[in-house]
């Protein structure tokens, strides 16, 4: 009698189909909230236990590092043989190809295994190279369409190169580029798929191998998956590859990031005869909060189509609330929040504020803030984008790579030692004789006295980080002593030092100080020096993981731009004493993806910010995706939020409510109208709903005017920056040296500015 795995037991039916299904190409077509994780790690265990798969066969790829260690996690946890399953992110899957197979990489002579991964800002930094003299927006617009060509699998020479830039000129400076690159070494973030298909297809015995060694291949998520994906995932399947996809169309909404949802629409004619089986159930919301997300995205034309069914059974209906402007906005929120927390009828962790755009948070920020609500930005900041950390990695990768003209441009005069932008271009012009070795370049060279020494003090540091690398120092820290040491760790930083501890964080500590680096960030800026110096001992930190020797420091740079943002880069506002995971969550649509909340308020639902203006076709059907992945985001109750007027880029304007409101059954909502509106019961009794309410003292209001009327910057003004583009002020602060302003830029970066110096590189715009 065979008995079936007892881990079977908790799928539903189509789960369970899914789970057990073999042979056939097969698209799982899974809808939001159901349980899709589940079935991809069950299949995991089902095929390796039940079906003799071996474990190293089975190759899985999914497009975050959260996302692959918890499928691994979640697998061994039902089959510890798992641990021999390759889980990986599709860019970590090509990086680790590309290490073991660039060599055989034709046109650029071969890539070694030692190269270092570009970021987005060091691909600006190489073109600004090319593009002598040209403004840096426009070197970051053909970064972009760079990065975009590659996503599409579009060479230099490629016909259709077109469609993502018709000019000449954009041909000619992505060819410069790549042999620029190729010269140095190293790879952008789409060589990582697109090299590694290139290889597959000019060499049909590397092909021939990685047919025979992945018997399975499954991925999560391909309704995310590009064009270069895709093209990735064809070569790696060979005639007898069992090829398993989990997606949903209706959340494909990474367009921007070269996303493309015809991947997906187009599967079962791509893979010739595959099977569609539909995940319908959904375990996370009730019912009319998925007859409010359904009736909107299915007006989209592009999508194969399924109908959610709410295990969880009914509910209350969303709510919609129409006010006046983004204060009452933001009043009804707070409101909302602040009366559920006192009746006990919830959590602040349990609300989620949902906007288009990082700048909308302005407003719930600042009255948040006053009236003690606990919150959290997510998505706001990004450790490795801050600048002291990109000077920390570039001395690191330059260690590892000589050649990387990027990283020697970044570092080698900062903190300033005499070696202008002259000699540097002297300096990269001759290492084309020297095989690209910068380091070689320079001491070959007749410099001025000041750029010699400051030359060969840099070349030291990195000397004597390649002596440490070549030394085994690597000694375990006994138990008894991490207690101790920790003292030690906040005595020193109080003198500002950095503190090494086990394996590679030794070397990476000794480089960052003799270079000076740490000195120069603790230094140069009097508001945010402490906070730089402690992001460097978090990078320190986080070395400690690896061992130190060449191999351990390729694998923390590889790790680093793999995963570039941190759990700790999300900013976190604690009003009151407490968890501090116990807080409102403020979040943009995009960043909700793969999360859940049991009350979601979806905010700024009016035509020009949700959706965009005039915009149409695919555009317009991934923003109905966008409305519907942050309406499912909802466990136990939606609000939807509209607004009458709304001040944008320094003008009060009428707005139209949201094409989308228009678009749901209007069976399935309840309406607010504010001030004064019929619903106004579904407000705290008692509580009148005005900004006049709130405990804002007129004192303390006047002081803030005089405050921003001296600094010349006022909350919510939008402004532009050259580096940074268009953002707005988050709040201005008086400083021993005069009104501080902080910024949130559209992009996310934060930034603080004393008005009275440094206020002349921000622009403001707007004005009437």
């Amino acid at each position: 009698m065979n008995s079936e795995p007892s881990y079977l037991e908790p799928l539903n039916p189509e789960q369970r189909r899914a789970v057990l299904h073999t042979g056939k190409p097969l698209l799982i077509l899974a809808g939001a909230g159901s349980g899709k994780t589940r079935v991809i790690t069950t299949k995991i265990a089902w095929l390796i236990g039940e079906q003799g798969f071996d474990p190293r066969s089975i190759l899985a790829v999914t497009f975050t590092n959260k996302a692959a260690r918890e499928m691994a996690e979640r697998a061994r946890a039902i089959d510890p043989r798992a641990e021999g399953t390759m889980l990986r992110t599709f860019h970590s899957f090509g990086a680790w190809f590309l290490r073991r197979n660039g060599k055989l990489h034709q046109g650029d002579g071969g890539l070694g295994s030692d190269f270092v991964i570009y970021d987005d800002n060091d691909v600006v930094s190489l073109l600004s190279t090319i593009m002598e003299n040209a403004p840096k927006i426009e070197v970051k617009q053909y970064a972009h369409n760079i990065s975009r060509a590659k996503d599409y699998f579009l060479s230099p020479d490629d016909p259709q190169l077109a469609v993502i830039d018709s000019r000449e000129k954009f041909r000619d400076i992505y060819t410069r580029y790549e042999k620029r690159k190729a010269q140095i070494g190293n790879v952008d973030f789409g060589d990582l798929i697109k090299k590694p298909v290139e290889i597959l297809h000019d060499f049909p015995e590397v092909a021939q191998r990685f047919h025979q060694r992945f018997q399975v291949i499954m991925v999560d998520e391909y309704q995310d998956a590009n064009v270069a994906q895709f093209h990735l995932l064809k070569e790696l399947c060979g005639p007898s590859t069992y090829v398993c996809v989990v997606g949903d169309d209706d959340q494909s909404i990474y367009r921007f990031r070269g996303a493309e949802v015809k991947n997906i629409l187009e599967f079962p004619g791509r893979f010739s005869d595959a099977d569609v089986i539909r995940l319908e159930r959904n375990y996370r919301s009730t019912a009319p909060i998925l007859q409010a997300a359904s009736s909107v995205v299915d007006y989209n034309r592009g999508r194969l189509g399924k109908i959610l069914k709410a295990e969880r059974g009914n509910g209350p209906l969303p709510v919609l609330a129409h006010l006046a402007n983004q204060e009452e906005e933001a009043d009804f929120c707070a409101e909302k929040i602040e009366s559920s927390v006192k009746k006990g009828e919830a959590v602040w962790s349990d609300w989620a504020v949902l906007y288009r755009t990082n700048a909308q948070s302005l407003g719930f920020e600042t009255l948040f803030l006053r009236m003690g609500i606990p919150y959290r930005v997510v998505g706001s900041l990004k450790f490795y984008e801050r600048e002291e950390i990109k000077d920390a990695l570039a001395l690191l990768s330059f260690l590892v790579n000589p050649r990387d003209e990027v990283a020697f441009r970044r570092v080698v005069n900062k903190p300033t030692r005499g070696v202008g932008p002259v000699t540097i271009d002297k300096i990269v012009e001759a290492a084309n004789g020297h095989g690209g070795n910068l380091m070689e370049a320079g001491r070959g060279l007749e410099l001025t006295q000041k750029a010699r020494a400051g030359l060969d003090k840099f070349i030291k540091v990195i000397e004597n980080g390649q002596r440490l690398l070549e030394r085994i120092t690597d000694t375990p820290v006994e138990k008894k002593e991490k207690k101790p040491a920790q003292k030690k760790v906040s005595a020193r930083k109080k003198r500002g030092g950095l503190v090494s501890g086990e394996g590679l964080s030794h070397c990476v500590t000794r480089l960052i100080i003799e270079a000076g680096i740490a000195e120069y960030h603790e230094t140069q800026d009097e508001v945010t020096g402490n906070n730089r110096l402690n992001n460097l001992q978090e990078l320190v930190n986080a070395a400690s993981e690896y061992p130190q020797n060449r191999e351990g420091l390729l694998e923390f740079l590889e790790h680093i731009e793999l995963d570039r943002s941190l759990e700790d880069s999300q900013q976190t506002v604690d009003a009151k004493p407490g968890d501090p995971q116990n807080t409102v969550t403020l979040i943009t649509f995009h960043n909700t993806k793969g999360l859940e909340f049991r009350r979601v308020i979806m905010t700024g639902l009016e035509h020009g910010i949700f959706p965009r203006v005039d915009i149409k076709g695919e555009e317009l059907e991934e923003e109905r995706r966008l409305f519907y992945v942050g309406a499912t985001r909802a466990m136990d109750e939606l609000y939807l939020t509209t607004c009458t007027t709304r001040r944008m880029y320094g003008r009060t304007e009428g707005m139209q409510p949201s094409l989308f409101l228009r678009e749901i059954d209007s069976s399935c909502l309840q309406v607010f109208r504010g001030a004064g509106g019929s619903h106004i019961s579904m407000l705290s009794a008692g509580r009148s709903f005005n900004r006049f309410n709130l405990g804002i003292g007129s004192v303390a209001a006047a002081k803030n005017n005089e405050l921003e009327e001296r600094a010349g910057w006022r909350r919510g003004q939008r402004l532009f920056h050259d580096d940074y583009g268009y953002g707005a002020v988050m709040e201005v602060r008086d400083s021993d040296d005069g009104p501080l302003v902080r910024v949130r830029f559209d992009n996310g970066k934060e930034t603080r500015f004393l008005s009275e110096y440094q206020g002349r590189a921000y622009e403001k715009i707007g004005e009437d």
